[in-house]
């Protein structure tokens, strides 16, 4: 897949070229945040646009480097659709899009400070009551979804019994 690198600035402009010549589906408009990622020494957050030529087959995606508070101008312009894409960008990672006709939240609550994918974002510890009265205890989930040990999900890596893994058997699975 080819993936092609445009300033902030230029981005309006590539995205309508890009549409201009046959890329007529946008899939998707995704953040990076690359805190802490080894080896990583560029800016710290990459939104990439997923565009996809129907006819040809054809798969591309623009991406745009930038640094915290750098703001990236919307495409809501060129793709109406691009409206709630743009809002959970800037929903998870807090990255604007100058000239947006509705920036606001859309999967976090309004009053909830912070952006959940972003890396430093602090992960709480506590435990989560569900409608029949029962609690999920992070740490236990945790475990169980590393492989450490059961946990509350009752796995422990590779397939659960009687279900063949894709991946093929792994120590103590059954096919």
């Amino acid at each position: 897949m080819v993936s092609v690198t445009v300033e902030p600035d230029r981005l309006v402009g590539a995205v309508g070229a890009v549409k201009g010549a046959g890329f007529d589906h946008l899939s998707d408009i995704f953040g990076i945040d690359y805190l802490d990622y080894p080896g990583h020494r560029d800016k710290r957050f990459t939104v990439a646009y997923n565009l996809y030529a129907i006819e040809a087959g054809a798969r591309l995606f623009l991406r745009v480097d930038l640094d915290e508070g750098t703001e990236l101008p919307t495409i809501t312009g060129l793709w109406r659709g691009a409206d709630f894409m743009e809002r959970e960008v800037y929903d998870m990672f807090g990255i604007v899009f100058g000239g947006h006709p509705n920036l606001r939240k859309l999967l976090t609550p309004e009053d909830l400070e912070g952006h959940p994918h972003r890396k430093d974002f602090p992960l709480g510890e506590t435990p989560t009551l569900f409608n029949e009265g029962r609690f999920l205890d992070p740490a236990s989930f945790r475990a169980g979804m590393m492989g450490r040990d059961k946990g509350l999900t009752g796995w422990a890596g590779g397939a659960r019994k009687g279900v063949r893994s894709g991946r093929g058997a792994t120590g103590g699975d059954e096919a």
